[in-house]
């Protein structure tokens, strides 16, 4: 077995180690590589060492690392021009991005009108926002158990992860009601799907009456699939019923797809699954390749209540549609567009799906094994019968596949879920490598910490 992290790896942690604030990045001894280039699902560090990228880079690399026809758009834009003025003399690309955009965005009323942000945080920051004009005076939002929309201050009110929000509590918005998201491995309701009805939708509305009714809520947001929470799937017909719920009490819904969109989960959006059009959309990741870009996108009858910019925007940043990021945004969409690669999404994740479940399923500390499209979750525990979560083994395995030349993630809520957001553009040979990896690393690490004291 290769010597990994390599000499220069342990170097640059080293170095990183003494100029970065010490809560960002996680370094041990066997932890992190240091990346050096990438290309398709492959990965290469500073020692040279080659990995397989099973987590598309947080799952922004949808097209895979360095796809040609963006590079391209990026590399003609910066010949051009790198910065313009957004919201005064704004790029030529803005406006090209935004076209383009509206030629994928799910069909409704009067279209789509849309804000630019940098990250993920930016769009729900905007949608937030958005609320708050459209909805005065309705100040309360309805987000979900498990729920990670962000970690600015805005996105962190509506994300439910404690150790995210216990540090910055005294400046966190109190006005969210947080209702229990359909997580039918850990049913909150100690319920079995489908013999609930889906009962934790009759749950979110108990719980908005008591907190005074609908009208103190302006919006709920909500993640088609939980991707940090542990690639969390909801029962067919929650969505659609959750939107029912909304269009009846006035609620704004707000879809957070900045993991979801983009083809990953098989389809163009997460909501396409069952035919939601939500009022606003966020969406990042996967938009652009690789570029600092997201937007929050709202349907025109909610946008407009915004004011007419009279020359000073109340909400705007200094990178606002940068052109770099427009110009690869563009070219990526075009390549959406196509429908290839949502349905490379759907072919390659049945298979990935199939071939996990076939040889993984009767190990032990497997306790589920989710997905839709190439967004999988694998969750592992001590005890099948008590479901008691295994972070520890998650951790190990994530660390040995990565010894093994295989980049994973751990998350979810007990930090016990392998999460798997590869490339849409991943082979069947690579998700072959993958699951043998993975098979070898949890029977090895399954056996290795059964003496470990919990």
């Amino acid at each position: 077995m290769r010597r990994i992290p390599g000499e220069a790896s342990r170097f640059l942690a080293r170095k990183l180690r003494a100029v970065e604030c010490p809560e960002v990045t996680f370094l041990s001894g066997e932890f992190p590589v240091f990346w050096r280039k990438a290309a398709g699902s492959r990965v290469w560090d500073v020692d040279g060492n080659r990995y397989i990228d099973m987590t598309g880079a947080f799952a922004v690399a949808n097209l895979g690392h360095g796809h040609p026809a963006v590079r391209a758009a990026m590399i003609r834009q910066a010949r051009r021009m790198v910065h313009g003025m957004g919201d005064v003399h704004p790029p030529e690309g803005k406006a090209r991005l935004l076209e383009e955009l509206n030629r994928i965005l799910p069909r409704a009323r009067g279209g789509w009108m849309s804000i630019l942000g940098q990250n993920g945080s930016d769009a729900v920051e905007a949608a937030i926002k958005t609320v708050q004009i459209a909805r005065p005076g309705r100040d309360g939002i309805v987000a979900f158990t498990g729920a990670y929309h962000g970690l600015s201050y805005g996105a962190l009110s509506v994300t439910w992860r404690p150790d995210f929000r216990k540090p910055f509590a005294a400046r966190i918005s109190k006005k969210t009601l947080f209702a229990p998201y359909p997580y039918c491995y850990r049913c909150p309701l100690k319920l079995k799907y489908p013999d609930c009805g889906i009962a934790c939708l009759d749950e979110t509305r108990k719980k908005i009456r008591k907190a005074g009714g609908p009208r103190k809520f302006g919006a709920v947001i909500v993640e088609p699939i939980q991707g940090r929470g542990g690639e969390v799937v909801p029962p067919r017909g929650w969505l659609s019923r959750l939107a029912d719920i909304c269009r009846r009490e006035g609620l704004l819904l707000i879809a957070d797809e900045i993991y979801t969109g983009f083809g990953r989960t098989g389809r163009m959006f997460a909501c396409d699954h069952e035919g939601v059009v939500p009022d606003l959309m966020c969406l990042g990741k996967g938009l652009t390749g690789g570029f600092p870009l997201s937007v929050c996108a709202g349907k025109s009858a909610v946008m407009r209540r915004w004011p007419r910019s009279a020359g000073e925007a109340v909400h705007t940043s200094t990178f606002l549609g940068h052109p770099v990021g427009c110009a690869m945004g563009v070219a990526a969409l075009k390549i959406y567009r196509t429908g290839k690669p949502a349905r490379q999404a759907r072919i390659m994740g049945a298979y990935f799906l199939a071939a996990l479940r076939r040889k993984l399923g009767d190990l032990g500390p497997v306790g589920d094994i989710r997905g839709k499209g190439l967004m999988i979750g694998v969750e592992l525990v001590r005890n099948r019968k008590t479901k008691q979560p295994h972070p520890a083994l998650a951790g190990g395995v994530m660390t040995r596949a990565l010894r093994e030349g295989l980049i994973l993630l751990s998350g979810g809520i007990h930090q016990n879920v392998l999460s798997f957001s590869p490339p849409l553009s991943i082979t069947r040979r690579e998700i072959d490598f993958c699951v043998d990896i993975l098979e070898d690393a949890l029977q090895f690490e399954g056996e290795r910490q059964k003496h470990v004291i919990v």
